[in-house]
């Protein structure tokens, strides 16, 4: 499969990883077709931040992942599905369980659904790292243990599930890939480097929850090539992939860092209302990425700090777009 001129519908356009994928197949000759939720303001989330020359050639169409027959409608002639519509904000599954079975569990059922109904030829199915939880074994490869310790990761893994059954009951062609800690321009506040450098250019203190977990951080232009690498190569489909950049960092190291980088003396504190339950914190996240250099021959491109060089940049002229005070669950 040869992702150039072929149709794409990206659902979750509007999101963080999504924004930035629409933007890559659109420069690779893709037709693309974006799926964001609807709102009565007509506002198409990180999409609006593109290049507007790219975004002339995206198809917008508005609708609800919830809602089957608008998915459907919206998957009409369409090639190849990126499904990344998702409710991923850990803090707020705790306080809204069941809208994260709504549209994360519900939501891939009505895609694969639809995907099937209208023969698609492949369909990315997003997963994430949260799944595996605190690691059994380092670094985690796609045979890891699966461990729903929040709302939010268990709905990920009741839909990895159903994305599997239909590839196995019905042969629909499926590959899952299952990104660990993606960060970079236009990612929301309650993803933590955001926090982090948010604060820290606000001058601090740098509030954050639990500071020993560890996470592998993985910039976006690198996940943004493991999605395109699922989405083409026929060794994808019915595979689950890890895409991350197979080294961790602690946050607390990781905010001390970016404060350092800053030039900052912004003071890094642990906030009790930001921490986790402590059954639901995952200590420890290291991804091993070996099936996905040799299935897809995918590695990152992009280092820690080159990725942090950027998301800096970024943040340092879009800083007004961020509320730094508030906690963004």
């Amino acid at each position: 499969m040869h992702l150039p001129q072929s149709q794409c519908l990206v659902t979750g356009a509007g999101g963080f990883i999504g924004s930035h994928l629409v933007e890559r197949l659109v420069k690779g000759g893709a037709h693309v077709r974006a799926f964001v939720h609807y709102n009565s303001r007509n506002d198409w989330g990180n999409l609006e931040l593109v290049d507007p020359a790219v975004l002339r050639d995206v198809e917008v169409v508005t609708g609800d992942i919830a809602d089957p027959f608008s998915i459907r409608n919206a998957m009409r002639g369409v090639s190849v599905v990126y499904h990344l519509s998702s409710l991923v904000a850990i803090p707020y599954s705790y306080v809204a369980p069941h809208s994260y079975v709504s549209v994360n569990v519900q939501g891939a059922i009505n895609v694969l659904e639809a995907a099937r109904g209208e023969n698609v030829e492949r369909v990315v199915h997003t997963s994430t790292s949260e799944c595996y939880g605190t690691a059994v074994y380092v670094p985690i490869d796609e045979k890891h243990p699966l461990q729903g310790q929040s709302p939010y990761s268990a709905s990920k893994i009741g839909a990895d599930m159903v994305a599997e059954s239909y590839w196995r009951s019905f042969g629909l062609p499926v590959a899952i890939i299952r990104p660990f800690n993606t960060f970079g321009p236009r990612q929301s506040a309650r993803a933590v480097i955001p926090t982090i450098i948010s604060q820290a250019l606000r001058g601090g203190p740098v509030k954050l929850g639990g500071l020993t977990p560890t996470r592998d951080m993985n910039y976006v232009d690198n996940t943004v090539d493991g999605f395109l690498a699922v989405g083409a190569h026929p060794s994808a489909v019915g595979e689950v992939i890890n895409v991350g950049s197979g080294r961790e960092i602690s946050v607390g190291e990781l905010a001390r860092t970016i404060v350092a980088m800053l030039g900052s003396n912004a003071e890094v504190v642990e906030d009790p209302a930001r921490l986790r339950p402590r059954s639901s914190e995952v200590e420890r996240l290291l991804c091993a990425n070996d099936k996905a250099r040799r299935l897809l021959d995918w590695q990152p491109k992009v280092d820690l700090e080159e990725g942090l060089r950027r998301t800096i940049e970024w943040f340092s002229r879009n800083l007004d777009r961020y509320k730094a005070s508030i906690y963004n669950i």
